[in-house]
């Protein structure tokens, strides 16, 4: 077995897409960074490791049974065994798994710079039996849990305003008019105006939609801000995005 110490951890907790796990270039000055006095290295092919990263579902039993008790988070003097955490590789990519005791990759994290090399260098130096997945990952992205492709180059503050912005936009099909489909439409592209107020409701919402998915940019950034004003859980979203500040 091979063991990495004294790993610094940032973890997103929940997260079944990737790009939601920041590399450490995006962790910010209020995140809570915790630190693996040891952490088990396990090898993976690159399917088990799409489907750790990007899945909430239970990992093999043979990954559970040989991480089970090997890593340790450091708090204040102590040292705590955690049940199933671990570092995975496919040797291509790094990420760090805590199980919270169940069987699930609910906490995720990305490694430093310095502690990304030190398992490269473990992974070229030993041979290490290599952990697979035989199933097949059933991964369906929606509104709700935009493809990778739609995030594809954003920073982390874009990623999460445009997530924001897909939840207004979901709400919007859920309990918008029809004249509230056509008004934001038109918010979005005012010089399509006359041809916006011809279409139905559906027809609008889901061209919108289309419209927006790629990229993001200071239209978007507009939209986003109108369409969030006046309601107060997305405000809240809003403004902590505005105030978040980058290590």
């Amino acid at each position: 077995m091979v063991y990495i110490r004294d790993v610094w951890v940032n973890w997103f907790e929940g997260e079944e897409n990737g790009y939601n796990v920041c590399d450490f270039h995006e962790w910010r000055s209020d995140d809570r960074i915790e630190v693996l006095d040891q952490a088990i290295l396990i090898f993976v092919s690159s399917n088990l490791f799409d489907y750790i990263e990007n899945d909430l579902s239970d990992l093999p039993e043979d990954l559970l049974a040989e991480v089970h008790q090997q890593s340790y988070l450091r708090k204040n003097m102590s040292r705590i065994q955690l049940d199933y955490c671990f570092i995975a590789s496919d040797a291509s990519r790094i990420i760090a798994i805590d199980t919270m005791g169940y069987k699930t990759p609910i906490r995720k994290s990305r490694l430093t710079p310095r502690q990304e090399q030190i398992v490269y260098d473990h992974l070229k130096e030993q041979e290490l039996k290599m952990f697979d997945f035989n199933g097949e990952m059933d991964k369906v992205y929606h509104l709700l849990s935009p493809s990778p492709k739609e995030m594809n180059g954003l920073t982390r503050k874009e990623r999460q305003l445009k997530q924001l912005l897909y939840m207004a936009l979901d709400q919007l099909y859920t309990t918008g008019t029809d004249a509230a489909v056509r008004y934001w439409y038109t918010e979005w592209s005012p010089q399509d105006y006359m041809r916006i107020q011809m279409l139905g409701r559906e027809e609008a919402w889901h061209q919108l939609y289309e419209e927006i998915r790629e990229g993001w940019t200071s239209r978007h950034h507009h939209l986003c801000e109108a369409m969030v004003k006046g309601k107060a859980f997305f405000e809240k979203l809003w403004e902590l995005e505005q105030g978040a500040g980058v290590k």
